[in-house]
């Protein structure tokens, strides 16, 4: 019995490691993505991925049939969202990330951008799994796609008669 629970012990971690190998490349540039943080200096992403890649180690022998690339990304969107909800009182508040290209968009809309346009999920998935209306999630990424496309720009500056040379 113990040869036996040590055996299918090996083999869970030898198919959630080659998982791992597989799938932890993407998953990291989501979080990433998700945290706007730099590329190369990105500890909230790794963070956030290795606690999604643990739940997700810990939930293995009940994905059976399931896509565990799937399981991951959504314990990494949960994540994510209930973490920027206690960081910053709510998906919808932030504080800019100056380095990042979607540094720009608060929390939410960077979820749903990263979870439609980067990982593919359609609306009503992303709808099911952030708990809101289609309508909601659609309108969020075109207001997040219209300010990545056309960033706002900064107050225009004033002349002043001082810097107007005489004709």
């Amino acid at each position: 019995m113990r040869e036996r629970q040590a055996s299918q012990g090996a083999r869970r971690a030898r198919e959630f490691e080659a998982f791992v190998a597989g799938a932890a490349g993407r998953l990291l540039h989501a979080a990433t993505l998700l945290t706007a943080e730099d590329p190369d200096d990105n500890p909230r992403a790794r963070r956030l991925l290795t606690l999604s890649l643990a739940h997700t180690y810990a939930c293995w022998d009940r994905l059976r049939g399931e896509d565990p690339y799937d399981h991951a990304r959504q314990c990494l969107a949960a994540r994510f969202a209930r973490g920027a909800w206690h960081q910053y009182g709510g998906l919808g508040r932030a504080r800019p990330h100056p380095g990042s290209a979607l540094g720009s968009l608060a929390p939410q809309e960077r979820l749903i951008v990263v979870l439609r346009l980067y990982e593919g999920v359609a609306e009503e998935q992303a709808a099911a799994l952030l708990g809101l209306p289609t309508e909601r999630v659609r309108t969020i990424c075109d207001r997040a796609t219209a300010t990545l496309l056309h960033p706002p720009r900064g107050p225009v500056p004033q002349v002043t008669k001082a810097e107007v040379a005489p004709s």
